[in-house]
């Protein structure tokens, strides 16, 4: 695991990656609970397509954790690699927050394709 910022490659280090994996499994237990809910409810299809939001916090969280990259320290130019969770530095080169930018883009889309696949599959279930 990289130890240091890397434009575009990382910007969290072990400790912001546990709070994203943390994130990963709440999204994946509530999607679950929701799911068992309404399908137990017997609820038409198109209420089962709310499964889209938890579905894609799992994702996000998951996918964040994986890439040891941060979305929203991406679009705010920040990094954390060893710091307290919340502290962060100041990305100074533009050059560097485009490169960020463009791999926030790239999680966001993962995580919308993979939400979006869940609360497909629930709404023809």
């Amino acid at each position: 695991m990289p130890t240091t910022y890397i434009p575009g490659v990382c910007n969290i280090g072990p400790q912001e990656i546990q709070m994203r994996q943390r994130a990963g499994w709440l999204g994946v237990i509530a999607t679950i609970l929701i799911g068992a809910l309404l399908f137990w409810l017997q609820s038409p299809g198109w209420t089962r397509l709310v499964l889209f939001f938890p579905a894609f916090i799992a994702a996000s969280g998951f996918i964040q954790a994986q890439m040891h990259f941060c979305v929203a320290f991406a679009s705010r130019g920040l990094f954390n690699m060893d710091k307290a969770v919340g502290v962060t530095e100041s990305v100074e080169k533009a050059e560097f927050r485009k490169a960020d930018q463009k791999k926030a883009v790239l999680i966001w889309t993962y995580s919308l394709l993979i939400a979006l696949a869940v609360a497909l599959l629930a709404f023809f279930l």
